[in-house]
C-alpha cells in the first residue's frame, strides 16, 4: 500500500488545504472564526472562544483531509426522518484519510493531551501508517488540526514547531472542541478514514482500493464534552456508511466485508456513552469498536458488490437525545 514518493503540489496535503485554512480566517467574520498571530504561528479558533458554524466545519474538515477529498453537507432521512448528514468522497483516500486526516499525534496542552491531525502529519511521517505508506511530504506549509476545548499552550505550540521543523510563520493551527458545530461536523467526516483503519487493523491490502465515499449523520451540539465524545463516536458507529471502489477477489471482499461494521463489536447493544462510561477512558476501548456501521466494497474487476452491517436507528436516536 506504498504511495509514490513523488512531491507533486496538486498531491500534497498540505498544499491542497491551504486554500481553506485561508477562507477559514479571511473569513472569519462570515464563518464566526477567530484567527490570531502567537509568536509568528497562525491560529485559528474554530468553536473554543467563538460559536463556528456549520461552513466552519466543512472547511475544517476539508483541510484535515489535506485539500484530497470533497465534504458536503446534506439532508438525509437515515433516522427514518431528515436529518443533516455529511457527505465525504475522495479519489485519494490513502493520502487524504490515513496520510493527513489520520489523529497519531498526541499533543500535550497543558495539563491534558490532544490529539493532533491533519497535512501536518505528512511532514512528521512517524508511526506504523507512515511506514506502510512511505510517504512524507516536503511542503514548507505546515497545516495542524486540533481538536480540543481551549486553544493551545505556547510550549504545545513549541512542541509542534520542534516536531515537524517548520519555521513558525509557516505553521497553521486549527483548533475545534468536540463539543462545538465545527467539533460535529469534523468528527462525522472521519467515516470514512474510521473504514480504511479497521480494513488496516484487519491486516487489508489498502494499497487495491482506488476511491472511497462515506456518508454520516452530524450529532447534535451538547455543552458536556463527555457526551459530546460520545455522540460523535456514535454517529460513526451506528450511523455510517462507507463505500469503497477496489479490484481483488471477490472471495476475499466477501470475507473481509463481513468483518468491518460496527455490528460485530462485543458494545453494539450499548449506546457508546456508556461503553465509554463503563471502561472509564477512551483509551481502555477496543480498538475493533472503532469502525462504520455499514461497508460496502464494490469490486471493478467482477462487477460485483460486497454489503455488511447496518445502521442502528435505535441507538442513534438515544445517543443522540432525541425526543427526550
Amino acid at each position: 500500500m506504498r504511495l509514490p514518493s513523488n512531491q507533486l503540489p496538486e498531491l500534497s496535503p498540505n498544499c491542497q488545504a491551504f486554500p481553506y485554512v485561508e477562507q477559514l480566517a479571511n473569513r472569519s467574520r462570515q464563518l464566526r472564526t477567530c484567527v490570531a498571530k502567537r509568536h509568528g504561528v497562525t491560529v485559528i479558533d474554530c468553536g473554543v472562544q467563538v460559536p463556528g458554524g456549520w461552513e466552519a466545519g466543512i472547511l475544517f474538515a476539508s483541510a484535515c483531509l489535506g485539500g484530497l477529498a470533497r465534504v458536503d453537507l446534506h439532508w438525509s432521512d437515515r433516522l427514518n426522518f431528515h436529518w443533516p448528514s455529511v457527505e465525504v468522497r475522495t479519489d485519494q483516500p490513502l493520502r487524504a484519510c490515513l496520510a493527513s486526516q489520520y489523529a497519531g499525534w498526541p499533543i500535550k496542552n497543558g495539563n491534558k493531551v490532544v490529539m493532533g491531525s491533519g497535512p501536518i502529519r505528512s511532514i512528521l511521517h512517524e508511526g506504523d501508517i507512515f511506514e506502510k505508506l512511505g510517504y512524507h511530504d516536503e511542503s514548507e506549509t505546515a497545516i495542524i488540526c486540533l481538536e480540543s476545548e481551549t486553544l493551545p499552550t505556547d510550549d504545545a505550540i513549541s512542541q509542534i514547531i520542534e516536531g515537524c521543523r517548520c519555521v513558525p510563520t509557516s505553521l497553521y493551527i486549527l483548533v475545534a472542541p468536540t463539543a462545538s458545530l465545527v467539533g460535529s461536523v469534523q468528527v462525522s467526516a472521519r467515516a470514512l478514514e474510521t473504514g480504511l483503519s479497521k480494513l488496516m487493523l484487519l491486516g487489508y491490502d489498502l494499497g487495491k482500493i482506488s476511491s472511497g465515499l462515506s456518508t454520516c449523520p452530524v450529532p447534535p451540539v451538547t455543552g458536556d464534552n463527555l457526551q459530546a465524545l460520545a455522540r460523535t463516536n456514535a454517529a460513526i458507529l451506528y450511523g455510517s456508511t462507507v463505500l469503497f471502489n477496489l479490484q481483488d477477489e471477490d472471495k476475499n471482499l466477501k470475507s473481509i466485508a463481513q468483518q468491518v461494521p460496527s455490528n460485530l463489536s462485543q458494545d453494539d447493544d450499548q449506546a457508546f456513552e456508556e461503553v465509554l462510561k463503563c471502561q472509564g477512558n477512551f483509551y481502555n476501548l477496543d480498538p475493533f469498536i472503532f469502525s462504520p456501521a455499514e461497508v460496502w466494497l464494490n469490486n471493478m474487476t467482477s462487477g460485483n458488490s460486497f454489503h455488511a452491517g447496518r445502521i442502528n436507528i435505535e441507538l442513534l436516536r438515544k445517543s443522540f437525545c432525541l425526543g427526550a
